[in-house]
């Protein structure tokens, strides 16, 4: 079993139960509201209905867009071309396909350019500048890049070009001569509007524009595309992106975008009937001014995780290893049969890019494993091979950091220059990627990122250096007990507690993502009822759990080198639906696994059970325990309360250790004591 450090978020009982008397939320959800920093009923009724707060106007919060929205306005009316430059990843490529939808339908002049990965790199160039020039844009408005292109935008400013940026990327020392800059990271740190993705930026633009121009209609497809991109570039699930893709995931099932449809259709989705929730025209809906809008109800909603792992990764796949014009397309026709056939083309890159994926994390682990590495002194891991498609190891990355919780810099050499090497870097929450490829920025071509993920390119000569360099920066920043995985769970449960109620009520809590991520149970010592490997390469573990007051099955991805088991685990999971031959049952997605004391087998005169006292749930059993037998009674947020028969006095709290003695023959703990004998006898 690996290695793991757990962080258990600590109960706050006065806090919990207050929200979950004022909300109906589970206490266990309340409590995963405090560890979000929900801490008070106002906060809490504000989370689970951002509407009851009204947003300031984009117009007051971004200063350059009063002056943007007359650029465009004097180019649409004078027919000017419009060159829109977007990027490969999701999060461009929705916001170039939500500009060209929206500026098409305002009667715009646009065009639109996507540098290549391959030739290119992130953002756009001179190449571009000229190809645009050349092709009579006169006006270039980028998308999900920008922010750091002083030399092209300088070069797109001497052609007598008009720029405009929209990023959200952080701003460097030497901002780009633009004639305007829209980027979140320019305004007030706590606004809500802060977290907006490139994606979100264009919504803005584009929904202000149309207000502007009297196209008030055009929201709905927007609204689509801005959740597709926000949750696919894990942007932060708070402000007005929680607002708004909340909004987004009831609208996607009923999609007024046939490629969305499509996509859907490929993934094996459920998709409902266009216009049943709203439609194009804005019969469904409306939008104000500042961007907020009203929904009239779906049948049913999207999770963020159909986006995360289905939809998402369709769209990115094709940005990796293919033309990004597939997506533009899929996202920009009406046309069913080209929609239809543009999805099939990214179900189709998706499986090259998941085979590549796996290829090159199987080889890069065998590298590991050879070479054994010793992670808690080098602090960091680089890896770098021949042959590996550059498009890809940013996610095998991602995948080397949930396995060996280190920081992971993982690199492959250029195909048409094998002495320079292009790399991505994923980092853990105590380590700072970007600060690390500062330290060792002389001996880079180019690098850049933020403190979780970054790229960088270099000289072959240099990988020595290199890695010495980040090691040397992991050891001065990084504590060796970082390095390994960080199973973060929320509050302790019962599987007695898990059932379709508590299922049902995560719901309340989504969007769930970057910055409100789904709920983390835990429930210790688990006994190993049964236990086997699963999939087509057997990388994932299945297996059947109890605690004593309930069984259960659960599924832990990618963690088949775990088996075998022991008997005894403490687990952390998220719940997840599993459906199979008509029937739909909870089950356990688990996060983590570590060894757990098995109870003495004296220890159980009576299987543990639940109880209802008063609105709550408790599980009891006895317990043997210097020679005596102990009544033990957990609370749902973890507080066990241990009774000597007999006894006038007893303990209290989550451990020994910490408890304080109570007063049992109080009326509250006297009658949870009978009910409890009751229910064991």
């Amino acid at each position: 079993m690996r290695p793991s450090r757990w962080a258990i978020a600590p109960a706050t009982p006065e806090i919990t139960e207050a929200i979950a008397n004022e909300t109906g939320l589970s206490p266990l959800l309340a409590q995963v509201l405090v560890n979000r920093g929900v801490e008070s009923v106002d906060a809490a009724q504000v989370f689970l209905d951002p509407d009851l707060v009204q947003l300031p106007n984009p117009i007051a919060v971004f200063e350059p867009l009063t002056l943007t929205l007359e650029l465009l306005e004097k180019a649409i009316a004078e027919n000017t071309r419009i060159g829109i430059c977007g990027d490969y990843d999701a999060d461009g490529m929705t916001s170039t396909a939500l500009l060209l939808r929206a500026l098409r339908t305002m009667g715009a002049n646009v065009c639109h350019a996507i540098p290549s990965r391959m030739k290119d790199g992130y953002g756009i160039n001179r190449r571009i500048v000229d190809e645009l020039f050349d092709d009579g844009v006169r006006l270039i408005l980028t998308v999900d890049n920008g922010i750091a292109a002083v030399d092209p935008v300088a070069y797109a400013r001497d052609l007598g070009m008009t720029v405009i940026l929209t990023d959200h990327h952080d701003i460097p020392p030497e901002i780009p001569p633009a004639n305007a800059i829209l980027n979140p990271k320019l305004i007030d740190e706590e606004s809500p509007y802060r977290g907006l993705a490139g994606v979100g930026v264009a919504y803005i633009l584009a929904v202000s524009l149309g207000h502007r121009l009297g196209f008030n209609q055009i929201w709905r497809p927007l609204l689509e595309l801005f959740t597709l991109g926000t949750i696919a570039d894990l942007a932060p699930l708070t402000g007005v992106n929680r607002r708004w893709v909340k909004r987004g995931l009831e609208l996607l099932p009923y999609s007024a975008i046939p490629g969305v449809r499509a996509l859907q259709q490929v993934t094996g989705l459920a998709v409902g009937e266009a216009g049943n929730n709203g439609n194009g025209n804005g019969n469904g809906a409306s939008i104000s001014a500042n961007g907020s809008g009203t929904n009239n109800g779906a049948a049913k909603t999207l999770k963020p995780e159909a986006i995360g792992f289905r939809l998402g990764p369709r769209i990115n796949a094709v940005g990796r290893l293919d033309d990004p014009q597939i997506v533009i397309d899929l996202l920009t026709t009406d046309d069913a049969g080209v929609a239809l056939e543009r999805a099939m083309q990214c179900e189709d890159i998706n499986q090259q890019r998941q085979a590549l994926c796996r290829q090159i994390e199987e080889e890069a682990i065998a590298w590991v494993e050879r070479q054994a590495v010793d992670l808690r002194d080098q602090r960091v891991l680089v890896v770098v091979q021949p042959g590996w498609h550059h498009g890809v190891i940013g996610i095998v990355a991602s995948r080397l950091v949930e396995r060996y919780g280190a920081p992971v810099f993982i690199g492959t050499f250029e195909p048409e220059e094998p002495d320079k090497i292009r790399g991505s870097a994923r980092g853990i929450p105590e380590f700072n990627v970007f600060d690390a490829l500062h330290y060792a920025g002389d001996l880079l071509g180019k690098f850049g990122g933020h403190p979780a993920a970054g790229g960088f390119s270099m000289d072959a000569a240099n990988l020595g250096e290199f890695i010495q360099r980040l090691s040397e920066f992991a050891c001065k920043t990084l504590e060796a007990e970082y390095i390994q995985p960080l199973v973060a769970a929320d509050v302790q449960a019962a599987i007695a507690q898990v059932d379709e109620e508590l299922f049902s009520q995560i719901d309340m809590l989504h969007p769930c993502g970057i910055g409100n991520r789904e709920p983390v149970f835990w429930t210790p010592a688990m006994q190993v009822l049964g236990q086997r490997k699963i999939g087509k390469d057997r990388s994932h573990l299945k297996c059947t759990l109890s605690d004593g007051t309930g069984q259960i099955e659960a599924i832990a991805w990618r963690r088949g080198d775990d088996f075998p088991l022991p008997e005894w685990v403490d687990v952390a999971y998220r719940l997840t639906e599993n459906e199979w031959q008509g029937n739909v049952t909870i089950e356990l997605n688990v996060v983590g696994f570590r060894p757990a004391e098995a109870p003495a087998p004296a220890a159980k005169v009576n299987q543990p059970v639940a109880i209802q006292y008063g609105d709550r749930t408790y599980v009891c059993g006895y317990w043997q325990r210097d020679g005596a037998w102990e009544l033990r009674i957990r609370n749902e947020e973890g507080n066990i309360l241990a009774a000597v028969e007999g006894a006038s006095e007893g303990l209290l709290g989550r451990s020994r250790e910490e408890a304080k003695a109570i007063d049992l023959t109080k009326p509250f703990f006297r009658g949870l004591i009978e009910e409890a004998k009751a229910a064991l006898d």
